[in-house]
């Protein structure tokens, strides 16, 4: 979709823009930052906001989740760099943590639009709450979209970057509530035949269609 300000919100699909700037750690070229890896990017309206807050230093305390999974992290916040810096340190202090990843400056709010987090008709204070999950391709592969009054639960983007990484391995989907080590479901596509070499464990035929199968570990 396009607004009438030519802001181009990101879809599922399509490919991450290689956002440069600066931030906390100096400039950065996004592309850069993440290598081959898998990225985790979230955005925030203003520094010293409550909510906020309490998101960095949450992510923060999950590094060694996120570099079990091969994801680097990097935040987006609409004010200056030296700002920013003054709010690490208030994150650090409340939040009994480290912030250990970047925060991109985009006090003009030109990277929030570029990526259609930005809404032009609404308070910006009310936008710029976003979460993608971005793949070694470059490609987005999952959005989140927040309101300022609720924080975001960041057990849930480490449950959707798991079913990501298991999918993108194996020919299957993940269904509610999955979460890692429970059965899975066998993907349309392939057919009985076939999946009885790739799953050769067997799995429960609930419905011609809807076939759970507990992987094998490895």
């Amino acid at each position: 979709m396009v607004s009438k300000d030519n802001i181009r919100c990101l879809m599922l699909g399509d490919v991450f823009p290689d956002l440069k700037g600066n931030t906390s750690d100096g400039e950065i070229s996004l592309y850069d930052y993440m290598g081959d890896g898998w990225l985790l990017f979230f955005s925030h309206p203003r520094d010293f906001t409550p909510v906020c807050t309490t998101e960095l230093g949450r992510v923060a305390k999950l590094k060694d989740e996120f570099a079990k999974r091969n994801t680097k992290v990097i935040a987006l916040s609409c004010d200056k760099v030296d700002s920013h810096k003054e709010w690490i340190k208030d994150i650090d202090r409340t939040q009994s943590c480290v912030v250990n990843f970047p925060i991109i400056a985009d006090e003009d709010f030109k990277l929030a639009r570029q990526c259609g987090m930005y809404h032009p008709e609404i308070d910006p204070k009310a936008t710029v709450r976003s979460c993608f999950i971005i793949s070694p391709n470059k490609k987005v592969r999952l959005i989140i979209q927040y309101p300022p009054s609720t924080g975001r639960n960041f057990d849930e983007v480490l449950r959707c970057l798991d079913s990501l990484q298991l999918t993108d391995k194996y020919s299957v989907a993940t269904p509610e509530n999955w979460k890692e080590g429970d059965k899975v479901v066998i993907i349309p596509s392939i057919k009985n035949e076939q999946a009885k070499e790739k799953f050769p464990q067997g799995w429960e035929e609930v419905t011609p269609y809807l076939r759970m199968v507990q992987l094998e570990k490895k």
